[in-house]
């Protein structure tokens, strides 16, 4: 894996997670608003409307530089649609890079051993 791809792939665990937390509190802060006087849903609505953005960019981003099948692709924007699916996907995206440097290192040590 390129330098790139491995910092794309970054990029999109890094805002999975915060992404998550924010699509949780955007919907408590929509049911206190219909059950009580608090109303944060107009600033933590525009936060999550960033960082989701930010998400979907990133993950195209992804998509293009590690040429995941459509069904990878897939699963990685549902999650982003679902309220705990970021932490799924920032699971998932952490395991594809330890992956991806276990295997770096194999590479390297099987060309130092030939």
């Amino acid at each position: 894996m390129d330098i790139k791809t491995a910092t794309a792939l970054r990029r999109l665990r890094l805002v999975s997670a915060p992404e998550a937390v924010s699509f949780l509190i955007l919907l408590v802060c929509s049911v206190l608003k219909r059950t009580t006087d608090f109303d944060a849903v107009p600033v933590m609505g525009a936060v999550h409307g960033v960082l989701f953005i930010l998400y979907v960019i990133f993950w195209a981003d992804a998509w293009n530089r590690t040429k995941w099948p459509l069904r990878t692709a897939a699963l990685y924007f549902v999650l982003s649609v679902l309220p705990t699916g970021g932490f799924f996907a920032e699971r998932k995206l952490r395991r594809e890079a330890e992956d991806a440097v276990i295997a770096a290192r194999a590479r390297r040590e099987g060309a130092v051993n030939a």
